[in-house]
Order: C-alpha cells, then structure tokens, then sequence
C-alpha cells in the first residue's frame, strides 16, 4: 500500500529519493543549521543489528534532502521494518504551508518498499507544542494536574497541525500516548534556550537550588575534566551503578566505544566525554553530542556516595557553558515523560531539568505507514511478544 493524500495543485517538481554515499549526506547536512545526531551517517554504524543506508531526496541532480534510514528484518523473511530515527533532514516546514508532505515522503515509500520494506517509520523532527517554564512550574504545584498533555501549552506550532493532519490522511499511524519512556526516541524533551544570551544570562535563569548547587560544587572542590576513550570504563562502571540505583538496562560498554569512535572519526568535536572528581573519585560522568547549532545531554551517570558535593550539577554547568562557547543555540537535555504526579518517580527527572529554566518540547513524534498490513501486524505482534 502506498501513501495517498489530498493533493492539492502544485507547480513544484517531482522528486527522486536514493541511495547516496556518506559523504554526500555529510555534506548536506552541513548545509542546514542542525539535524538530529540520529541523522548522521555514523548514527548507522552504532547501532547493531540494523541495516543502515543513507538517502538523498533530488530535485533533479540536486540534493534537496538527506537522511538515514535504518533496516530491521523481520523473523525468517527477507522483509524489513525501515525506520528513519528523529528524520529525515527535509523541509518539513515548506511540507507544511503547501501541503504537499507526499511530494516528500511517497518517494521515500517507493524506495524502501523496494528494498523489502514491510513498514515505514518516520521520527519528524517538527515541534508541536512548547511549555514554558513558568506553566511547567504552576501545573507541577497543582495536584490536581497528573499529565502534561492536559497542560495548555504557550506555543502551538500550525506547522505541525498540518503536518499531522497530512499523515493522518495518508493513513499514517500516529504515535500512541504512552505512560513513561516508550520504545523509540522520546516525543517529549526537555531544552534550554542558548540562542543570544550569555552564560551569566543562563546561570541567572537558573533556580536558586541549582544555583546554590554549582556554587556548592565548586566550593568542594570539585573538578570537571575532558575524557577520553581510555576512560570508557570508568564511565561505564559508574553508568551501570546509575542503571542499578535507578532501575533502568544500562547499553553495555561497546555500545559507548563504537559511538565513540564513529563520531569521533565523522567529526571531532561531535562526541565528549565529561568526567566530574572530587578528591580523586569520580561522582558523575556525562556525554554530549553536538551536531551544527544544537548540543545534546546523551547519557549521565552519578556516584551514590558523595551526592552532597554536586557533581552532577557541575558536569552539567560545564556542559552548557562548552555549547554556549561553541556557538550553539539549543542544549538539549532529552527525554522526559507525560507525567506531572508527583507520586511518579519520573516527576522527579523533570523537576530537575526545570531548574535549569528551560522548557518542554513535545515533537510530532515517530508516524507508522504499513505499506503491508499483514507483515506489519504480524511484525508488531513478534516485537510485543519479545518485550
């Protein structure tokens, strides 16, 4: 089954969509501001058991559009799930306002339909909805508010009613609402704004109780310095003490050296590793990731023990400071859940990501196109079953 929308009249030529070389999706990506790091062509080579390939979309012989697009195969068939990770790099905007999402993505369709896929799953990278911090801080005071969807949002974005109006007509399948963190990339996040301001402008955006934190580590003693791949398993070790304490799988210690090493090779300054001690122990670790104007808080780790010298706070500080230095716009703290409950253990994540006074973002989020019913159904019912 392929995609049909309501097409409205255009001008705008067709478009082709195949396969290009690392390079020439590198270099497309270079010419926007920023693209998910899930977009890169190194993003393929970390992530195990999946085929990657990258695509380019053409007007002509010109690049208008790149993306990676990952392959899962199904049990015992040579069908597979093709899932395009917080992507693809298209205009999604232009999409928007003329209305003709399928010039974009019925290619994309055809190609993957040709390589065995089964199913289509897109992660558009489009905001939706924006809290600011101040509404985050009332709705989290009331307890009678359990879920941030039930939040007026300050900012709802016309470009992402409209394209999810679009897929829903296609017959894409929206992201459902689900409790806690799902399966795939988060569709709500947590950023802080660095565009045009200074690190004393962000510092004196800050609550007082992070504030008091940073000061805190520093008057311990508390140093933050640069890994590196050698340092891996120091990381590692403290990041599976985390993953005990906070009852979540760690990803194993090759999973960090192959994302190491790809994006380190891609581009230097793409992946760091940051590493906080206090009298010689190391009480909290991190990971950012950097593509063009936007900079990612990836992973953390935390000491049980010496909690009260704040090192988290100061790895943190360290970070966004680093991005502010490299002249990023957004710092971008990841996922957080629907929850405002305070009864939640999830609550908690994001009371300490509000504290930096930044806000959520709520993206369109991962869209599903069975392009066959059958294999999809059958695929979806394999992967529940597994879970």
């Amino acid at each position: 089954m392929i995609a049909r929308y309501a097409r409205p009249v255009t001008n705008a030529p067709a478009l082709t969509v195949r396969s290009i070389s690392a390079e020439q999706h590198l270099t497309a990506i270079a010419e926007r501001p920023s693209v998910s790091f899930l977009q890169t062509p190194a993003w393929g080579l970390v992530k195990q058991g999946w085929v990657a390939e990258s695509v380019g979309w053409f007007d002509g012989q010109t690049i208008v559009g790149a993306g990676l697009v990952l392959y899962r195969k199904a049990p015992r068939l040579r069908k597979y799930l093709a899932y395009v990770p917080e992507g693809p790099a298209i205009d999604w905007e232009s999409a928007a306002k003329a209305g003709d999402l399928h010039r974009w993505l019925d290619p994309l369709v055809e190609h993957v339909k040709s390589a065995g896929a089964f199913g289509l799953r897109v992660g558009a990278p489009v905001v939706t909805r924006i809290w600011q911090n101040a509404t985050l801080k009332t709705a989290l005071a009331d307890d009678a508010v359990k879920r941030l969807r039930d939040v007026t949002a300050d900012e709802v974005t016309e470009v992402g009613e409209s394209l999810a109006a679009q897929l829903t007509s296609a017959g894409w399948r929206p992201p459902p609402e689900e409790e806690g963190f799902a399966a795939g990339q988060p569709r709500h996040v947590f950023q802080l704004p660095l565009h045009g301001r200074s690190a004393d402008d962000v510092l004196r955006g800050f609550n007082q109780l992070w504030r008091r934190n940073i000061k805190k580590a520093d008057k311990a003693g508390v140093t933050v310095s640069y890994g590196t791949e050698d340092d891996l398993p120091v990381f590692h070790e403290l990041y599976t003490e985390t993953a005990r304490r906070d009852d979540f799988t760690p990803r194993p210690l090759e999973y960090f050296q192959r994302m190491w090493r790809t994006m380190s090779a891609e581009d230097p300054e793409r992946f760091r590793l940051y590493l906080a001690h206090h009298d010689g122990d190391l009480v909290a670790a991190t990971i950012m990731v950097q593509v063009g104007v936007h900079a990612w808080y990836s992973y953390g780790a935390s000491s049980t023990e010496k909690r009260e010298v704040r090192g988290s706070n100061a790895v943190q500080w360290r970070m966004i400071e680093d991005a502010l230095a490299a002249g990023c716009e957004i710092y971008d703290l990841r996922g957080i859940t629907d929850t405002l409950d305070e009864s939640d253990p999830h609550a908690g994540l994001i009371r300490f990501k509000l504290g930096t006074g930044g806000q959520a973002v709520e993206y369109l989020g991962e869209w599903d196109l069975p392009i066959s019913r059958l294999m999809y159904n059958a695929f979806e019912l394999y992967m529940k079953r597994r879970s």
